[in-house]
């Protein structure tokens, strides 16, 4: 298991579109992949809906686990698209 904690800066937080880039980054693993937002709401960053349901706003602390065979270039690819997008 992988995780990557991140503080969202974008100010209107995860909207329309990053919720997109991030669900097709983590899309493309076989691993599960999962966002967390403190303190204790989850959602499986493939599915789209769910990460929207999440309402993530700018300065909130998320947190991203990946498990399975291809974490480690899962977790890279969802830093990624979160460091270049919000």
């Amino acid at each position: 298991m992988k995780t990557f904690d991140y503080v969202i800066k974008d100010a209107v937080g995860i909207h329309a579109r990053p919720a997109g880039f991030l669900v097709k980054a983590a899309k493309e693993y076989e691993s599960e992949v999962t966002l967390t937002k403190q303190p204790d709401k989850k959602a499986d960053l493939k599915r789209y809906f769910e990460v929207m349901k999440l309402g993530v706003k700018c300065g909130d602390a998320i947190t991203i686990t990946a498990t399975g065979a291809d974490e480690e270039q899962a977790i890279a690819a969802v830093e990624k698209v979160l460091v270049e997008n919000l």
